[in-house]
C-alpha cells in the first residue's frame, strides 16, 4: 500500500507536477502511483524499442505527473539523457534542472549536475549552437551565464559553482564587457577566495583594468584599479603561477602612466594652455630619471622658458 501523502510530499507534487495534470491526492495514492509506474514502464519500453522521441514524451509526463513515485527520478533523468543524446542541449539542460530541483535525495543527483554542468560549460566554448530557420549560431552570451549562474547555484561553495562562475567572467571578458566580467570574478573571489579558481578570477581583474587602458581608457581611476588588483593578487596569493606575469603588468603599468602624464603634457601644450602643460612634463621628468620620454619632457620645458 501508498502512504496518505504527507504535507512536505504534497509540496513535492505541487512544485514539480503541471497545475494541469496533478495527481489525485485525496486519501489513498496507490490507484495514481500505479498509473505512473505503468506508464514508466511503457516510456521504457519505447526506449529499448529505439523510439527516443516516444520515450522522452512518457519520461517527461512520469516525472511531471506522479513526481512521488519510486520511479520519477529515473524517468526525468532518463528524458534528460535521451535529450542530450538527442542533441537538444537546451532541452536537456531544463529536463536536468527540473531533476535537481526535485529529487536531490537520488543517487543520481551528483551525475545529473555534472551532465548539466558540462553542458554549460560546452555552450560557453561556443560548442552548443542553437537552430533557428535552419541557421546554426552560437547561444547568447546572456543565455550563457544564465546556464551557469544556475549550475552554480545548484552546488553553491563546491568546485563546480567556482569553475562556473569563473567561466561567467571569461565569456564577458571575452566579449569585452568590462564590468560584467570584474563584477563575476570579484564574486568569485569574495564567495570562493580558497577555490581553485579564485587566484586566477583575482589575477584577470588586473588584467582587464588593463585592457582597458591598452583600448584607451588611460584614465589614472583605471590604471589605479589595475593596481590594486595585481598587489591583491600577490598579496593574497603568494607563489601562484602567474605571479611574475603579474609583477610584470604592474612594471608596465608605470610606463602606461608615464605615457598617459606626457600625452596629458603634450594635450595642454598644442592647446597652448603652457603653464598645465608644464606641470606635466615637470611630473615625467621627476618619474623617470632618464630616457626618451624625459628627454622630450625636458625639450619641451626648455622650449617653454625652463
Amino acid at each position: 500500500m501508498f502512504p496518505v501523502l504527507s504535507t512536505a510530499a504534497a509540496l513535492l507534487v505541487l512544485a514539480c507536477s503541471s497545475s494541469s495534470e496533478l495527481p489525485l491526492m485525496a486519501g489513498n495514492t496507490q490507484a495514481a502511483a500505479n498509473e505512473g509506474e505503468a506508464l514508466f514502464q511503457q516510456a521504457k519500453q519505447a526506449d529499448l524499442a529505439g523510439n527516443p522521441k516516444r520515450a522522452i514524451k512518457l519520461y517527461d509526463e512520469t516525472a511531471t505527473r506522479f513526481p512521488f513515485v519510486n520511479s520519477a527520478a529515473q524517468a526525468r533523468f532518463r528524458q534528460a539523457e535521451l535529450l542530450e543524446q538527442q542533441d537538444q542541449p537546451r532541452k536537456a539542460f531544463d529536463a536536468y534542472q527540473k531533476f535537481l530541483t526535485c529529487f536531490q535525495a537520488s543517487n543520481l543527483y551528483a551525475t545529473a549536475l555534472a551532465r548539466q554542468a558540462s553542458i554549460a560549460q560546452a555552450a560557453a566554448a561556443g560548442k552548443v549552437r542553437t537552430n533557428f530557420l535552419g541557421i546554426h549560431s552560437k547561444l547568447a552570451t546572456e543565455d550563457i551565464a544564465a546556464w551557469l549562474g544556475q549550475v552554480r547555484d545548484n552546488a553553491p561553495k563546491t568546485a563546480t559553482a567556482a569553475k562556473a562562475q569563473f567561466t561567467i567572467g571569461q565569456i564577458y571578458q571575452n566579449d569585452r564587457e568590462s564590468a560584467k566580467a570584474i563584477d563575476a570574478y570579484r564574486q568569485l573571489v569574495r564567495d570562493q577566495p580558497d577555490s581553485r579558481e579564485a587566484p586566477a578570477a583575482l589575477f584577470q581583474i588586473g588584467v582587464v583594468f588593463t585592457a582597458d587602458a591598452d583600448r584607451g581608457d588611460r584614465n589614472q581611476t583605471t590604471l589605479d584599479l589595475a593596481r590594486e588588483a595585481f598587489n591583491d593578487y600577490l598579496s593574497q596569493y603568494p607563489g601562484h603561477s602567474d605571479n611574475a606575469a603579474a609583477r610584470k603588468l604592474l612594471s608596465d603599468l608605470g610606463s602606461r602612466e608615464l605615457h598617459g602624464s606626457f600625452d596629458i603634457a603634450e594635450y595642454y601644450f598644442k592647446t597652448r594652455q603652457f603653464e598645465s602643460a608644464k606641470v606635466y612634463y615637470r611630473d615625467v621628468m621627476q618619474r623617470a630619471p632618464s630616457g626618451q620620454l624625459h628627454d622630450a619632457s625636458r625639450a619641451r620645458l626648455k622650449e617653454l622658458g625652463e
